[in-house]
């Protein structure tokens, strides 16, 4: 959390020089007076600015960042975390060394960091809820590029054999880029088999 004092000549001066300081409206901060200050003999002799104590409050944002920088530092690793939110979704990607660990196994590890950090942002019921993306290295992106090849591969298969083919089990995050990426097909259709976690998703042809 950001602190800082600053002065003015009145109490509302000074939190106003704060707020401008900090980018912030006083909502968003809890202020504490360290000195109403004094006008002094005649409005010059003796006066005393006000002083005030602006400390930003603790929101979703930072207290993701925190719950990260803490998981990452249990683990050893050292990244950079850039978070940018629009239109209720956060999107943070951390970028660094080891962030093989951070991925694990065709994204498990970043999918289980992805729910923990959504509790932690959408803890307060009140506020409304936000979806949370957490990628590591652009993982995520580069992960849909090849699946959107293994669906287009697998169609391929489908229409020159007229049998179904079964992809590997997925998560439902993966299996909506493949449903994605063939609904265009006319002739194939898209399916799901299976219980979690080795739910898997079946491509036939239309006939």
């Amino acid at each position: 959390m950001k602190t800082i004092e600053m002065t003015g000549k009145t109490v509302d001066e000074a939190l106003k020089n704060a707020l401008d300081e900090l980018k912030l409206t006083k909502e968003n901060v809890d202020v504490e007076i360290i000195d109403e200050g004094s006008k002094g003999l005649f409005n010059l002799i003796g006066a005393k600015p006000a002083k005030v104590r602006v400390t930003k409050k603790s929101d979703s944002i930072d207290n993701a960042k925190k719950f990260l920088t803490d998981v990452l530092n249990s683990m050893n690793i050292k990244a950079d975390i850039n978070i940018k939110e629009e239109n209720d979704v956060v999107n943070i990607n951390l970028c660094g060394d080891k962030m093989g660990l951070v991925i694990g196994y065709r994204g498990e590890t970043l999918d289980s960091l992805q729910y923990l950090v959504s509790l932690v942002i959408n803890k307060n019921h009140e506020n409304p809820y936000k979806r949370v993306v957490l990628d590591a290295e652009n993982y995520r992106s580069k992960r849909e590029e090849t699946l959107v090849r293994v669906a287009q591969k697998a169609a391929y298969k489908v229409r020159k054999s007229k049998r179904p083919y079964k992809l590997e089990p997925m998560n439902p995050y993966e299996r909506r880029i493949i449903h994605s990426a063939l609904q265009e097909y006319n002739d194939i259709n898209t399916y799901s088999e299976g219980e979690e976690p080795f739910r898997r998703i079946v491509i036939s042809f239309k006939k």
